[in-house]
């Protein structure tokens, strides 16, 4: 018997300054059986608006990571970084359709989170990262440009990446509280792979009952969409996981 068939392989594309992704996703993932994470890593130690950090994500490096994953015949491979929302989410589609030329089945976490969103029908969002100002000023320029309107908005104007981390989980349920608070929200996106976000939207969502989308989990629930696994079967990290995939 081969006992790689018996399992789902996903890659995920990780930033090198990222040391949230990789084991938020292991989590999620523990309860759910026939499922291998596997990781690799593309130089990202900034993030701004410069053209500096900007050519950190161009589509070269994204590919060669993904061709190292693909060595281990990956069931799909997700890039787990958002750096679409203020640089234009074009980028996310430019690099789905580069990997299907390739064969690879492919997802990111804002397409994901986009998809997500429409099908619980909310356009009217509270947005909470750790964003700079003007990174900030871009992502609702984003998110308005897909249909999406934030109402309410937290950021923590910081530079990142590899600081991002060091906001703890409380300190990321706070601003997650707050703007849900705020009339008309329907729903919450922490957006940033670098935040502990994951386990604070669960938690917040379960408080107050509007739904709270993070970007691993959207990174997770998008991988597992294009391997073919249900994502229903993660359990206890929110009901975005019961949404059938699109």
């Amino acid at each position: 018997m081969d006992a790689t068939r018996a399992v789902k392989r996903i890659g995920m594309l990780v930033p090198s300054s990222n040391t949230v992704a990789e084991p938020a996703t292991a989590a999620m993932l523990a309860g759910l059986p026939g499922v291998s994470l596997h990781v690799a890593r593309f130089r990202v130690t900034r993030l701004d608006t410069s053209e500096e950090a900007l050519a950190q994500f161009r589509l070269a490096p994204l590919l060669a990571a993904a061709d190292l994953l693909m060595d281990a015949h990956m069931d799909a491979i997700c890039l787990n970084a958002t750096s679409s929302c203020y640089t234009g989410m074009q980028n996310d589609r430019a690099l789905v359709a580069a990997f299907a030329a390739r064969g690879i089945a492919a997802d990111t976490p804002m397409l994901a989170l986009f998809d997500l969103l429409r099908a619980m029908g909310a356009s009217r969002i509270g947005l909470v990262t750790p964003f700079l100002h003007d990174v900030q000023a871009a992502t609702i320029r984003i998110l308005g440009e897909e249909g999406f309107e934030t109402v309410a908005e937290r950021h923590l104007n910081d530079p990142g990446n590899f600081s991002f981390a060091r906001f703890t989980e409380d300190a990321v349920a706070t601003l997650v509280r707050e703007v849900a608070a705020s009339p008309g929200v329907q729903a919450v996106a922490v957006i940033s792979t670098n935040l502990r976000g994951a386990r604070p939207a669960a938690m917040v969502e379960a408080e107050t009952g509007i739904p709270v989308l993070d970007t691993v989990a959207t990174a997770l629930w998008g991988a597992l969409r294009r391997a073919g696994v249900a994502p229903s079967g993660v359990r206890g990290w929110g009901r975005m996981f019961q949404v059938p995939p699109t």
